[in-house]
């Protein structure tokens, strides 16, 4: 499983307007703070908001905010609010190819296995939450 710079700068940013005590903050603020890219956060962002993980408000005052507490968002509703494919474990190309259905024949039973694998990794990533994350960046700062 390959998590891409969205899914990072998914994380560093909801994790930037949580610790914002429920006021909204902008993209430009958030971008700045985080040192990323203004575009590619507004568009991870709005992705976010369109799933109902974050509240977004227009004009002078606008931004983002969280729309639930951090203990009900999951990272997984996080990465398929920003992954352009499904993470998965493994990708079987020939699972849907008569190619599949032979090396079955000849015992191959990966995709059985990974399928396996794939569950509970989903299992795992539905039971992290934000608020794990949030813990997580507190515990680090604490150690310091």
């Amino acid at each position: 499983m390959l998590l891409t710079k969205a899914s990072e700068y998914a994380f560093l940013g909801l994790i930037c307007i949580a610790n914002n005590d429920g006021v909204s903050k902008d993209v430009d603020t958030i971008s700045t703070e985080l040192q990323i890219s203004k575009s590619f956060l507004a568009k991870i962002l709005q992705n976010l908001a369109k799933v109902g993980v974050l509240k977004s408000f227009k004009g002078v005052n606008g931004g983002f905010a969280l729309a639930k507490h951090p203990r009900d968002i999951s990272v997984r509703a996080i990465l398929d609010a920003v992954e352009s494919k499904k993470t998965q474990i493994f990708d079987c190309g020939g699972s849907t190819s008569k190619m599949c259905e032979e090396y079955r024949k000849m015992g191959c039973n990966i995709c059985g296995a990974f399928r396996s694998l794939q569950q509970k990794t989903d299992e795992f990533l539905d039971c992290v939450t934000l608020a794990d994350l949030i813990d997580e960046k507190r515990k680090e700062k604490s150690e310091l």
